[in-house]
Parts: structure tokens; C-alpha cells; sequence
């Protein structure tokens, strides 16, 4: 028994290791460190040019206002292809990406974690709510999950 909890604490380290540390990031969902409910998972492929999910999707109907993760810049407030997206530049070198977001922010303006930049629109893949990336260069992504402070697992000693 003492070895299966060995095993399984060494486990839940090694699934945060190599990703970035939480810096003050909240969930676009909930504007705190739960997600909220996630409908569709990160799943980084292999290769850039290969289908995957570089993001995670949260359950948030239209009209949900949606928060920024950090603090940054907002580097874009407008339509991409029929989507309206909102993207952030974070000082640490980050960039987080919200849509479909009717944007309540510009071009330019500098928002802090927490704040609203708009409210989520209808019609996102097969569901409604929000899809969140986050990009460390250009053709670099990560999951935003690991971006929010993980919970403390503590385990018992077995008597």
C-alpha cells in the first residue's frame, strides 16, 4: 500500500512538471482558480500541423461575461473568420485567446486578471461557451488549465 502512494503522489508530480508556474491567472469562467466545468480538454498534437485542441472549452452559456485570465494588453478585440475574439499579451510572455467573445475592450487597452472583456456569443463547435488558448510563441500552445493554482492533494498515512 505504501508503494501505491508512492506511485501516485510521484504520479500527480510529474503531471505539472514542465508546465509554468501559476502567476496570478484566474479562470476566464469564473474570474477565480476554478475552471469551472470543462466540456472539451487541451490536446496538443504531435505536430503544429496536425488536428487537435490547443485549449479547452468551459461550459458557459451566451451572455456570460468573460474575465481575463492576467493581466496584459489587449493586442486584438474584433472578428476572425466570423468569431469574435479577443486576444492578450501578458507580461510574461504569454498570449491568451477567448472566443466567440462580443468584446467589451479595445484594441490596445491594458486590462488587469479578473477584469471582464466582454461576454460570450452563441454558437461554439457542437455547444455553447468558451474556448481558451494560450500560446507561448508562435506555434506553441499550452494547456490554460496550467495556468490556474492547482489544488493541494494530501494523503493519508494507512494504519
Amino acid at each position: 500500500m505504501r508503494s501505491t502512494i508512492v506511485v501516485f503522489t510521484l504520479a500527480v508530480v510529474l503531471c505539472f512538471a514542465g508546465t509554468p508556474a501559476a502567476l496570478g491567472y484566474v479562470s476566464p469562467a469564473t474570474g477565480k482558480d476554478s475552471p469551472g466545468r470543462v466540456t472539451r480538454a487541451f490536446d496538443n498534437p504531435e505536430r503544429d500541423w496536425l488536428p487537435g485542441h490547443r485549449g479547452v472549452d468551459l461550459a458557459m452559456p451566451p451572455g456570460t461575461p468573460v474575465h481575463a485570465a492576467g493581466p496584459g494588453e489587449v493586442i486584438y478585440a474584433g472578428v476572425i473568420a466570423g468569431t469574435p475574439v479577443v486576444s492578450i499579451q501578458h507580461s510574461d510572455g504569454l498570449r491568451s485567446t477567448y472566443q466567440p467573445v462580443a468584446p467589451s475592450v479595445r484594441q490596445g487597452q491594458f486590462v488587469e486578471e479578473g477584469d471582464v472583456i466582454g461576454t460570450v456569443m452563441p454558437g461554439h463547435a457542437e455547444h455553447d461557451g468558451l474556448h481558451w488558448g494560450v500560446k507561448t510563441g508562435p506555434k506553441s500552445y499550452i494547456n490554460p488549465l496550467s495556468l490556474l493554482d492547482q489544488p493541494v492533494i494530501r494523503l493519508k498515512p494507512v494504519r
